[in-house]
């Protein structure tokens, strides 16, 4: 990992191997290998389908495979600290915060919300609570976005845990009842970008204790930035479509992670009520 502003204190890396015995699996699922291994491990209804093809390349071996010790240890950690950071915060919001689970699958994966496939990206199911990152998912932003590094992959289940946080909060209800417009300005895209400022408030508390390593915050800004509307719509076609926007360019998507690092203040990340963002 990297980032500027830790400076001292033990270090994530360090800190993941005194905490593994404790917090290693603490609210992960994994479900390997897409429809076929969810079927013959019998997790009950709902936890399938997917397209055809997919289910093929499935049997056929071609998805990830299951996160190693080191990765798993990892991803369980970020997933209770990010949590713990909301028991604590939640009362400025007026809510007893409610833990949700994250579920780890390559290939395909039923959910409540309906079928969710890698080329969806991680998601968040409001249906079942539950927090989805495809494995395959993590390779792609280290390889194909540029984004490498483990607090980039923090990130991204911190944004995630952000969004359960707006559906406790009844924020997504509001913005779905009003209508999910897309466009520069539209509440999707505002409903993004406060779940970056909210993962910029767990990092803020991160930075806080002390446990961040030279370079973590950089990594984590380098993947709000590879995932912005504008560069993944520059790099896929060569053109930019504000019209279509949906989660907040590059620039806006590190600014919010930035107001939540800044302040560790949920109640800064209000970007329904920003002028601009």
């Amino acid at each position: 990992m990297g980032g500027g502003g830790g400076g001292g204190g033990i270090g994530f890396g360090i800190l993941l191997s005194l905490v593994r015995s404790k917090f290693g699996w603490f609210g992960v699922i994994v479900l390997v290998g897409g429809y076929f291994l969810l079927t013959n491990l019998n997790l009950g209804p709902g936890l399938g389908g997917g397209s055809e093809s997919t289910r093929q390349r499935a049997m056929q071996g071609e998805m990830a495979t299951a996160p190693g010790d080191e990765q798993a240890a990892f991803i369980g950690f970020v997933l209770d600290d990010v949590q713990a950071t909301w028991d604590r915060l939640s009362p400025v919001e007026g809510i007893a915060y409610q833990r949700t689970k994250l579920v780890l699958f390559t290939g395909a994966v039923g959910t409540a919300c309906g079928t969710g496939e890698s080329a969806i990206g991680p998601f968040y199911c409001p249906r079942d609570q539950r927090v989805y990152i495809d494995l395959g998912f993590y390779r792609s932003l280290k390889d194909r976005l540029g984004a490498p590094g483990d607090f980039a992959q923090a990130y991204v289940i911190a944004h995630e845990v952000g969004h359960h946080l707006q559906n406790l909060l009844g924020t997504s209800a509001r913005v779905q009842r009003a209508g999910r417009a897309e466009g520069a300005e539209g509440a999707s895209v505002r409903l993004e970008l406060q779940a970056d400022c909210y993962a910029g408030v767990w990092a803020h508390s991160t930075k806080q204790r002390k446990i961040l390593e030279a370079g973590d915050i950089e990594e984590a800004l380098t993947a709000a930035a590879a995932i912005g509307d504008d560069t993944l719509q520059r790099h896929a076609t060569g053109r930019v479509r504000p019209d279509t926007f949906s989660h907040g360019t590059s620039a806006q998507r590190t600014r919010w992670f930035n107001r939540g690092l800044e302040s560790g203040d949920p109640r800064t990340c209000d970007t329904f009520a920003a002028r601009q963002l």
